[in-house]
């Protein structure tokens, strides 16, 4: 059987990464997914640390002074994971792609939702809209999005990717409150920070950023031929030139600075997942983050 095989894959982190997740989580799971349901339980005056989103204009401007709404939490939490297929996600080390990473964490929080008698769907997105996967529940459900997910055909070349297409798309489709998992490494065309910020006021977003290493530092090895992921053109570049490399981590954190903004502009928490590191600490130091930010302490060890 195939190592890419959905149930190869689901096996293999359920045992090296769910098992470890479950005891270190301690059963809080939901601190990754606030889950609010759509009843309004109450109104009551706005305190620090309370999320703005929350703030009802109408009733602060009566009262003149902010006010915050309180909701009633859904027992079932949907979520919807929001994927960026595109051929840069195949970019990675010679052991682990982006796209392995972006597998291996559909797999697990697939799994640990539904683990729990959530519901899953899934909007994939390379070049284009491929295909949309209606939320269900159960381990089939999650066996399915892994299937179609892997199955999918790599694209050696394909426009320059549109997150805000994927982003748009999902704004159309999906209609109940839900918490949305948007898995990209944001090389993208511009025009996605709105519709994230709209996606945003709608549903509980998590912005996942896919990176390596590789694409913030460029070492010196003389010549070499670079190849433009998306569109497959490649350019001879001198890593030599001290110059072109001064140029070079220019443009790197000029990004790093635009998507950072971009992200807090949205209100949409980020959790980075990088081909170097072990995806069970990525995930406990976000679940750690967010309890930080609600003002609960933070048990998790990372």
């Amino acid at each position: 059987m195939s190592l890419q095989e959905p149930e190869v894959i689901l096996r293999r982190v359920e045992w090296t990464v769910l098992r470890r997740l479950d005891g270190l989580l301690q059963g809080e799971y939901r601190t990754l997914f606030r889950g609010h349901g759509i009843d309004l339980a109450d109104i009551r005056e706005y305190e620090p640390g309370d999320d703005v989103r929350y703030i009802d204009w109408n009733v602060s401007a009566r009262m003149d002074t902010p006010y915050v709404r309180q909701y009633l939490e859904d027992r079932e939490v949907t979520a919807h994971f929001l994927l960026d297929l595109s051929p840069s996600v195949d970019f990675g080390t010679i052991n682990t792609l982006k796209r392995d990473q972006l597998v291996d964490f559909v797999a697990v929080l697939a799994r640990l939702l539904t683990r729990h008698g959530n519901k899953v769907g899934a909007i994939l997105y390379a070049g284009k809209v491929e295909r949309t996967i209606p939320a269900g529940g159960g381990k089939i459900q999650v066996l399915r999005l892994l299937n179609d997910i892997v199955k999918l055909p790599r694209l050696q070349s394909a426009p320059y990717t549109s997150v805000s297409e994927l982003v748009e798309h999902a704004l159309r489709t999906i209609r109940r409150r839900s918490v949305v998992f948007l898995v990209s490494d944001f090389f993208s065309a511009p025009g996605w920070e709105r519709p994230l910020g709209m996606l945003a006021r709608k549903h509980e977003v998590i912005a996942v950023r896919l990176e390596d290493p590789r694409e913030r530092e460029l070492p010196d090895i003389g010549m070499v031929v670079m190849n433009d992921a998306e569109t497959g053109e490649s350019v001879h570049v001198d890593t030599h030139d001290a110059k072109f490399r001064k140029r070079f981590d220019a443009v790197v954190r000029k990004r790093e600075a635009e998507l950072h903004g971009a992200f807090a502009r949205s209100g949409v928490d980020v959790l980075t997942l990088s081909t170097e590191e072990d995806l069970v600490r990525a995930v406990l130091r976000f679940a750690a983050l967010r309890k930080q930010r609600r003002g609960m302490p933070v048990a998790v060890a990372v």
